[in-house]
């Protein structure tokens, strides 16, 4: 199973997605986009990027999902097929890379 990285934010889930969306760089394809409005405030939104790492060799997705469901905006982080090989996955550090540049994105809402 991939290794999944999380943190809350202090911006409704929708706010978070603009941000990551207006901040991700060309090299990063969005494939996927979906927002929830539940209700009383309450949202779910999740956006799917693929990027070609040339350290890896391969393409490499991250599994964007953001909610405020318990209160918090939680942020969670899911990096997959950057890795190459059947039997030892690698990704020579592209799925932790992927991943910290949405970090870095909204690390000034990001709550410690």
């Amino acid at each position: 199973m991939s290794e999944v990285y999380q943190f809350d934010v202090s911006l409704q889930p929708d706010e978070a997605l603009k941000l990551i969306r207006e901040g991700m760089t060309q090299e990063s394809e969005l494939m996927y986009e979906e927002l929830n409005d539940l209700g009383a405030g309450r949202m779910i939104g999740t956006l799917v990027y693929e990027r070609f790492y040339f350290r890896s060799g391969n393409q490499a997705a991250l599994v964007i999902i953001v909610d405020n469901l318990k209160g918090t905006s939680n942020v969670r982080l899911i990096p997959a097929g950057g890795a190459r090989g059947k039997i030892f996955k690698f990704d020579w550090g592209a799925g932790t890379d992927f991943a910290a540049s949405v970090e870095q994105i909204l690390l000034k809402y990001k709550h410690s």
